[in-house]
């Protein structure tokens, strides 16, 4: 009885990791939010990562997060390293493409599992409104696949988004 017990288990165990195989090699997460401010207000809090504390929900992981600042103040080449608890974790963002209409950064995760994605926001005007976009996509890894089929990492980070884009819509319509 045992045996079989343990095969089955096997055989679970198997046929999960097997699954996990064939889930897609990459990920994309994004959501969308109608800012009432023109796209020139709302630039300059994506643009410079001095100004993500105001609005960014993963500042608010943890108060006590070591923050260094290095490159340019804001554009290409700025760069926002951190190290946090658990919940912040560790990394870096560096800033590879900055237009009136978007603005995108390689980031990089160190803690607590290492990964490398890139994340932007697009900016488009649409008469009095903003339409803002923050996407991140990047490769998904065996254990990430894994981790999805219990875990949905659209609803985890897309929460995320969805406060972040909340946030930086209040500041820029004037609410905050």
């Amino acid at each position: 009885m045992l045996k079989k017990i343990a095969l089955v288990v096997v055989l679970a165990i198997a046929a999960l990791l097997i699954f996990a195989a064939t889930r897609p090699d990459t990920f994309r997460v994004e959501r969308t939010a109608r800012i009432e401010a023109p796209a020139e207000k709302i630039f300059p809090l994506i643009d410079d990562f001095h100004r993500w504390n105001a609005w960014s929900p993963y500042e608010k992981l943890d108060p006590a997060m070591r923050r260094t600042f290095s490159g340019p103040t804001k554009g290409v080449g700025a760069i926002y390293e951190w190290s946090g608890n658990n919940k912040a974790g560790a990394g870096r963002m560096e800033i590879i493409e900055d237009r009136p209409e978007r603005v995108a950064f390689k980031l990089e995760f160190s803690r607590p599992m290492r990964a490398n994605n890139v994340s932007a926001f697009d900016l488009v005007p649409e008469g009095n409104e903003t339409k803002v976009t923050w996407s991140m996509e990047g490769p998904s890894a065996y254990m990430m696949k894994v981790m999805g089929i219990f875990m949905n990492m659209d609803n985890l980070i897309g929460r995320d988004f969805e406060a972040g884009l909340g946030n930086l819509k209040k500041i820029s319509e004037g609410r905050a």
